[in-house]
């Protein structure tokens, strides 16, 4: 893969999984086919980034086995610049998903131990976090090891110091740790970003409950961020940025599957700061992007081009 940086881009990096589904609601144990996939929150942004005409990288390890070559071919597909450590002695981890109904999914995932998890401060060059204009990361990889927590705080410094702006996505998995074992690295984290995401509840975790969900995001600002944005999935999102006040409704959809619109939701956003945009612009974009994700099945695959983004508003079902 290639070794460097897009120079002024956003870079990510987390843990991508091989991911087993089946894309009809039902038990699993009852399907006889599943299609092969894969998944992971940062290569969902990054992937929603790319889509959206933002240069991204996103900087992960993956084990030497099929599905390791499935995710390096899959972001080479989708033009994301990967920096990619094949690791020799670890697999690549995986997820299963089952739709139980149309509106209900379960995940389980297979990662400990895994070649994502042993990501480490020394795969992330230094160089290129100088180089990107945007550091995403999220609140998972600090779960997924002691050196995978080394590495997102190494990152996060370095940027910081670098004068490099810096996102956060708490984006809690409860199969990883419990809250209060999240709640100080949550902190940790918040105060090392100048924007952050949070559904209410990963929100809670961090800042306690708040009577109002205005009341959550100055909580969060007061750790340090200038940005705070608080998802509100079919609600919008509600976002305090330096000290202004921010509602969005969310576009109405038809939904196939909700996995991936927060991501896609978080891409839209940073897409939009990457361009300069105003507050506005930046949320528009965002329940956006969250909305197409949700309208087909899988993790990043709905995610649209910018050029599709006046789709939502369209009056006509066929464009001709």
């Amino acid at each position: 893969m290639t070794a460097g940086a897009t120079p002024g881009g956003v870079l990510t990096f987390g843990e991508t999984m091989g991911l087993f589904r089946d894309p009809q609601p039902g038990m699993l144990a009852l399907s006889r086919s599943v299609q092969l996939g894969m998944g992971g929150a940062e290569s969902n942004v990054a992937i929603a980034l790319k889509r959206l005409g933002t240069p991204v990288t996103w900087v992960g390890r993956v084990g030497r086995d099929s599905l390791g070559d499935l995710i390096q071919r899959e972001l080479a597909a989708e033009g994301v610049n990967a920096i990619i450590t094949v690791d020799e002695d670890a697999p690549t981890g995986l997820m299963i998903k089952e739709r139980r109904m149309a509106t209900a999914t379960r995940v389980w995932y297979y990662r400990a131990g895994s070649a994502g998890s042993r990501l480490e401060p020394s795969d992330i060059p230094a160089d290129v976090i100088r180089q990107a204009s945007l550091l995403h990361v999220t609140g998972i990889t600090p779960a997924l090891s002691e050196s995978a927590a080394q590495a997102t705080r190494h990152a996060m410094s370095l940027a910081r110091d670098a004068g490099v702006l810096v996102s956060s996505d708490l984006n809690y998995r409860s199969r990883l740790w419990n809250a209060e074992a999240a709640r100080q690295s949550y902190r940790d984290l918040i105060a090392l970003a100048d924007i952050v995401f949070a559904g209410e509840d990963e929100a809670e975790i961090a800042v306690g409950r708040a009577d109002s969900v205005a009341e959550t995001a100055r909580l969060l600002g007061e750790l340090g961020p200038r940005q705070v944005i608080i998802k509100l999935g079919d609600r919008g999102c509600f976002a305090l940025v330096d000290g202004v006040s921010y509602d969005q409704v969310a576009f109405t959809v038809t939904v196939e599957d909700t996995v991936g619109a927060g991501d896609g939701f978080v891409a839209g956003y940073l897409s939009e700061v990457h361009r300069g945009s105003p507050v506005t612009l930046r949320l528009q974009t965002a329940v956006s992007v969250g909305a197409f994700a949700c309208t087909v099945a899988g993790d990043w695959e709905g995610m649209p081009l910018r050029s599709e983004l006046g789709l939502l508003a369209a009056t006509e079902p066929v464009i001709r």
